[in-house]
């Protein structure tokens, strides 16, 4: 990547801006093939959900990420450039696919600020193949027309351009020079976002019926008794009919607020439909060359006392089969990703992870990250850990595909970012929801092990619906 330190934009003019463009396509029309140029500039502060609502349209693609707590959050617009694979290889396909998108990019403006430069948005199904008619890939990486982030008090607004050695450039310079406009003073605003949310479900239906559920447990606790499997999860989903349709940016600005320690998600296929969430769970974080993960797993519901609150979460810390549960991810996350080099550290005993209406058993690991490793490498092998699997993988992951009564998709995968200097974040798409006019298909799942039984994962399976439930409807 050609990193340029000037801002064709904010200290220019319109007439130096197309001087610019067209030096773009001079360099693009020389290597034969297209380039992109990303223009970074910093600018007031805004709230990138709402940016992301004021240009919303159902037929384009749009990603969106935000943890309250930690005061980041990032939006994504529009697609120039996008990538697909499937089958096992799909991560290594789309770090390769980066790698040659950035030999060929120019990038201007300061690329060291928080979410400087080109990102490239991507999410990964629970599975590595998908049938036919589902509505999200296998493996989709997309690079934004415009990009919105913000973190630490900083604003950041990012245009990308792709460039073709026949571009005609004054419309895109124009087109450019409007953004910028407007990102410096922007009015928020967001036709045909409704008022208010239907409050009230035509209906509500478990995919498949409980006695799926229940005849999956049995038969995964027979596999768990045989020795066949350590651990499996087992999800169940509900679709929810609404009398009005469902604006999944409206569900998440409720999420996001609901779970201020989660990191709220929305990730549109530009078909309509939007694949929504509020997860606990971090995959994976590589920021200045430290790697972060997690191991979470075992859960417990919140008291409505502080007494009550403490005596669930030593129960929960004391629970033999969630502290085996727990230590299964956690090992997992080890044996995978030492090979490649990681020195990982982490506490013996895991702690708890308090959300507003559960607690988890937690367990953060860190490593530095070695030389040559990348962040789809480590990806590659952690997904899908224990904690929306199984273990061992191999045995677990095909099993459940014939144990529940939907597709997964996006449920259990990974969603997250890239950017041009190899860092980027990753989480679990759990407590989620795919939204698609006015019906919505909301995920839960539950892990099974040795002592597991139907009423105690049917109760946590619930518990985590209705967050979901409470946030589509509104209530």
């Amino acid at each position: 990547m050609t990193i340029l330190p000037l801002d064709p934009v904010s200290n220019s003019s319109p007439e130096a801006l197309n001087g610019f463009l067209a030096e773009c396509r001079d360099t693009a029309a020389e290597a034969g093939r297209p380039i992109l140029v990303s223009i970074t500039i910093q600018v007031d502060s805004l709230d990138p959900l709402a940016v992301l609502e004021s240009i919303f349209e159902p037929g384009e693609r749009h990603f969106y990420a935000e943890r309250p707590s930690e005061g980041w959050a990032i939006a994504g617009a529009e697609s120039v450039l996008s990538f697909t694979s499937s089958g096992p290889g799909r991560f290594e396909d789309c770090q390769d696919y980066i790698d040659r998108v950035l030999e060929d990019t120019i990038a201007v403006g300061d690329q060291e600020i928080p979410f400087g430069g080109p990102h490239f948005f991507a999410a990964f199904s629970f599975l590595d193949t998908l049938g036919e008619g589902e509505p999200f890939e296998a493996a989709r990486v997309f690079v934004p027309r415009w990009q919105v982030a913000r973190k630490g008090g900083h604003t950041t607004a990012v245009a990308n351009l792709l460039i073709q050695p026949d571009s005609p450039i004054e419309p895109i310079a124009a087109k450019v020079w409007r953004a910028h406009a407007k990102f410096r003073s922007f009015e928020f605003g967001a036709p045909g976002l409704p008022e208010k949310h239907p409050r009230k479900a035509t209906s509500i239906a478990e995919v498949g019926g409980r006695n799926t559920y229940a005849t999956a447990l049995s038969e995964a606790a027979e596999r768990i008794g045989r020795g066949e499997i350590e651990k499996i999860v087992i999800a169940r989903a509900k679709d929810v009919r609404s009398p009005a349709p469902l604006h999944p940016l409206q569900i998440l600005n409720g999420l996001r607020q609901r779970f201020p320690d989660c990191n709220a998600f929305s990730v549109a296929n530009g078909l309509g439909q939007s694949f929504i969430g509020a997860s606990p769970e971090r995959l994976l974080r590589v920021e200045d060359s430290v790697v972060t993960t997690e191991a979470l797993a075992g859960s417990a519901e919140r008291g409505s006392t502080a007494s009550e609150d403490a005596t669930l979460g030593n129960r929960l810390l004391s629970s033999e089969k969630d502290l085996r549960e727990q230590r299964i991810v956690l090992d997992s996350i080890v044996r995978r990703l030492s090979p490649l080099g990681l020195d990982l550290r982490y506490s013996v005993r895991p702690g708890l992870k308090r959300l507003s209406n559960i607690q988890h058993l937690h367990t953060p690991v860190e490593a530095r990250l070695p030389r040559g490793v990348r962040l789809l490498d480590m990806l590659g092998r952690l997904h899908p850990t224990p904690a929306v699997g199984g273990t061992p993988r191999e045995r677990a992951v095909p099993l459940i595909e014939s144990l529940e009564a939907f597709p997964r998709g996006l449920y259990g995968g990974a969603i997250g970012w890239i950017d041009s200097r190899g860092g980027g974040e990753f989480i679990v798409a759990l407590r989620s929801a795919l939204v698609s006019g006015k019906q919505a298909r909301m995920y839960a799942g539950s892990g099974i092990v040795e002592g597991s039984t139907l009423e105690t994962e049917f109760a946590e399976t619930e518990l985590k619906f209705r967050a979901m439930q409470e946030a589509l409807l509104g209530n």
